[in-house]
């Protein structure tokens, strides 16, 4: 089967950046011309402000407390746990234009078919909340690292508000997956570092589903609250992996020299056992309604990479499954993450429900 709905998931990794610039004048400058430095500094910056303004459509918060600002807002609390559901990406970017703006119905349309196209994963016996945030672009990527954070830092600035009002008005105890699919993935690692260090909150969490990002040991070290999956049925933890050729060796994803935590979602092992394709329970290619268009059982099989952590795909090819994005190299087989281990991952999302009700 080729070109699978490769166009419809506009995924991306994100940038990690340090930041800012500072100017200096001389440390002999007189009073009176530090004076207009002041002014002349006040003057960019304000217009500076202004072009960022431009570029992200605005920089005031976004009012979560309207439903409008919600592709799904929950509302049983009859289900066994809650879903916060951050969407990857799905703005390509305009000149000048690089956060998604929140009034235009054609992007949200994208922005709401994106996450039915996974949330058939997740909300079988779930409440599930995703609100519409002001994602980096596409185009982002494409910027150098210092200019680019600045737009994944606005979108986390509105997934933070979201989430920090979905605890306050929503959740009231309830059991919490925390889900996202690459530049949703980073947010959900972000929330972690943010939200999770909370005993109470950390008890409530049932998994992160952070699939298309990378989880680092550095990351890990500096946030005990950020714990790898290790089995089937832990709780708690993170659940993370990339999928890639055999023959790759560099990604967005996962830079080369560079090693990230995984699971193999057909054997539930973080080591390089192997998992035939005969454990894969079904591919499954879905569209914009959610509705799966194709299954197929037994697609592929996969491995742990132990030199990049990366999830090695076995039994298809990258001329079935290009990477379908100019950001990628054929062999990243990004788009295809949820895609290809549908049922596995589906399955997955109830054990652990399971295991949770019964810890």
């Amino acid at each position: 089967m080729k070109n699978i709905r490769a166009a419809l998931i506009l995924a991306a990794a994100a940038v990690i950046a340090a930041g800012g610039c500072a100017s200096k004048e001389s440390a002999d400058a007189a009073e009176k011309e530090n004076s207009e430095v002041t002014e002349t500094s006040a003057g960019d910056a304000a217009a500076e402000e202004a072009s960022w303004a431009s570029d992200t459509g605005s920089t005031a918060e976004v009012d979560y407390s309207d439903e409008e600002n919600w592709a799904y807002l929950g509302g049983d609390e009859e289900t066994r746990a809650d879903v916060f559901f951050i969407c990857p990406t799905v703005y390509m970017g305009e000149e000048d234009s690089y956060n998604m703006p929140l009034d235009d119905e054609d992007i949200k349309y994208s922005f709401t078919g994106a996450i039915n196209m996974e949330k058939g994963i997740y909300d079988d016996e779930c409440s599930f909340y995703a609100p519409y945030y002001r994602q980096a672009a596409l185009s982002v990527y494409e910027l150098p690292e210092e200019e680019g954070e600045r737009y994944f830092d606005l979108a986390y600035d509105d997934l933070s508000d979201a989430f920090s009002y979905y605890l306050e008005e929503y959740n009231d105890g309830r059991p919490i997956i925390l889900a996202g699919f690459s530049q949703g993935a980073d947010m959900c690692i972000r929330l972690m570092k943010e939200y999770f260090d909370d005993e109470e909150l950390k008890d409530q969490l049932v998994a992160c589903y952070a699939i298309g990002w990378r989880l680092t040991e550095d990351e890990v070290n500096e946030y005990p609250q950020l714990i790898p999956a290790s089995g089937e049925e832990d709780t708690g933890v993170i659940v993370a992996f990339n999928s890639e050729a055999e023959d790759i060796t560099d990604s967005l994803m996962i830079p080369e020299g560079m090693k990230t935590y995984a699971i193999n979602p057909l054997n539930w092992m973080t080591d390089g056992t192997p998992a035939d394709k005969s454990l894969n329970k079904g591919a499954c290619f879905t569209d914009y309604s959610g509705e799966i268009v194709t299954e197929i059982p037994e697609l592929t099989g996969a491995y742990i990479d132990d030199v990049r952590g990366a999830l090695k795909v076995t039994d298809v090819t990258p001329e079935e499954y290009p990477a379908g994005l100019n950001i990628f190299v054929d062999g990243i087989y990004h788009l295809y993450d949820y895609q290809f281990f549908y049922r596995n991952l589906e399955e997955n999302v109830a054990a652990r429900l399971s295991a949770y009700a019964g810890g």
